[in-house]
């Protein structure tokens, strides 16, 4: 199974995440409602198990908490796929979500990269600052060592617009991890 167990513990935030590619429970628990169920949201439709551990500074905001579980769920990705070899690599998908209609693309391809288009009408959701979507994608992208584009199409909610945003990245990656079937790495270059 392809999986990888992750802990980083910074005067900030202490968090642990176990991630399996290929299924399994999940375990969510981050101090941030909204987070968690955006979290659950990723992992059920990128079915993927995951447990996410994270205790944060949340008496300064969700800032820390946010970035450093992307940071670490990045991480984790990365060495789950060890040499990315043998996986579709490409992912697309749209999920409407109501009135909102999020769409990701993104290619597992060692090289770094987000581009984020979004506009959230509301600032907060529960305790969750909006902005901080941005923030977790790019944390996560450039430590799985992926080119991530997240775009809303539109939405009038940031609840909606968030939710879909996640729950596309989850139907993307699934794709994007799926295994080819060949066991070759996708690429002119032989490696990735």
């Amino acid at each position: 199974m392809r999986s990888a167990v992750i802990d980083r513990k910074t005067k900030e935030t202490d968090i642990h995440i176990e991630l399996q590619l290929d299924g399994g429970k999940n375990r969510i628990n981050t101090g941030i409602g909204f987070f968690d169920h955006m979290l659950t949201a990723f992992s059920v439709h990128g079915g993927f198990g995951l447990t996410v551990i994270a205790k944060g500074d949340l008496e300064v905001d969700c800032h820390h908490t946010i970035e450093d579980t992307g940071i670490v769920l990045g991480k984790a990705f990365a060495s789950a796929l060890k040499d990315k070899g043998g996986i579709k690599r490409f992912g697309s998908f749209y999920v409407p979500m109501d009135e909102a209609l999020g769409f990701c693309s993104l290619d597992i391809s060692g090289r770094s990269f987000l581009v984020f288009d979004a506009i959230f009408p509301e600032e907060r959701i529960g305790t969750y600052d909006s902005c901080m979507t941005e923030e977790f994608m790019r944390a996560f992208a450039f430590n799985a060592g992926i080119t991530l584009h997240l775009r809303s199409v539109y939405g009038k909610n940031s609840h909606h617009i968030t939710e879909a945003l996640y729950k596309a990245l989850g139907h993307a990656l699934r794709e994007a991890v799926e295994p080819s079937g060949d066991g070759k790495t996708l690429s002119t270059k032989g490696v990735l």
